[in-house]
């Protein structure tokens, strides 16, 4: 526990570091870039699209002439834009997990690295391939098993507990490989993962709940609808710092956590060995 609180403050402090925020930025940009993309080429095309097959469905036709008998009609065209959102953010999310293993986890451990663990040993347990592979399977794995619970979702208890969980496996898997490929070998890396696992995946968790606060932007009113495209900047820049100091939370945990690895299987020092003195002549 005191390993954990103190990589939390050590994490939250590094956070106003000025090279911090700058890499910050740059999953920003490129995730902010290609949903501008999307949304400017696909948007009317795609709510129109399902729109329309929401309508034509005749289950769903009649709960909207409901809905419009009873003054709710605003739902109507709210209905697709919200499930279009709410497909493309898990999927945004993820790009911008992927952006920050890819391009922030590196810089943020080597900053970590330098200013508190300058002599800590790299021996460079997996290359930059192995990281980038273990994070997209990690990924496919945490956008099947979402898919998988998105009926579930609609049991009120269960939304508030799945995805933070889902997000929380994702989380740990992906920092703490990254966080360890470059200073630890591929055993040391297995073994800091398996001997502090909970701890880990507790990380994780809570950084999965951090992460779904900005989904509270799309709560506020159905007018965010037509300031989706700034919403969407401005919650994947949220997400991008979420991830940030996930990071440094788990660099400072997972390093200091192989550093006492080392200190506890260095061998112990020599035992001095007591020499009988030398026999002295006998006297004349």
């Amino acid at each position: 526990m005191q390993l954990l609180l103190d990589a939390f403050w050590r994490a939250a402090a590094y956070c106003l570091h000025p090279r911090v925020i700058v890499l910050s930025l740059a999953p920003l940009v490129i995730a902010a870039g290609l949903a501008w993309l999307l949304g400017h080429n696909y948007w009317e095309a795609t709510t129109s699209t399902l729109r329309a097959t929401l309508e034509g469905w005749p289950p769903m036709s009649a709960l909207l002439a409901w809905l419009d008998s009873v003054g709710a009609g605003w739902v109507r065209g709210a209905l697709a834009p919200l499930i279009v959102i709410a497909l493309a953010l898990p999927v945004i999310v993820v790009l911008s997990l992927l952006l920050v293993a890819l391009l922030m986890t590196p810089a943020i451990v080597g900053l970590v690295a330098k200013r508190r663990f300058a002599r800590l040993e790299r021996r460079h347990g997996a290359a930059f391939w192995q990281s980038a592979g273990f994070s997209l399977g990690c990924t496919l794995i945490a956008l099947a098993l979402l898919l998988l619970s998105i009926p579930f979702w609609f049991v009120p208890p269960l939304v508030l507990v799945l995805p933070p969980l889902i997000w929380g496996w994702l989380t740990y898997r992906v920092m703490s490989f990254d966080v360890l490929a470059e200073h630890a070998s591929a055993e040391e890396r297995k073994v800091v993962m398996q001997e502090h696992k909970l701890p880990l995946i507790g990380m994780g968790v809570v950084a999965g709940y951090l992460g779904a606060a900005p989904s509270l932007l799309w709560a506020v009113s159905a007018v965010t609808l037509i300031f989706a495209p700034l919403v969407i900047v401005v919650a994947v820049w949220l997400y991008t710092l979420v991830f940030a100091f996930s990071a440094l939370w788990f660099a400072h945990y997972c390093l200091a956590a192989l550093e006492r690895l080392r200190k506890d299987r260095l061998p112990p020092p020599p035992t001095p060995v007591l020499l009988d003195p030398l026999p002295r002549p006998p006297g004349p």
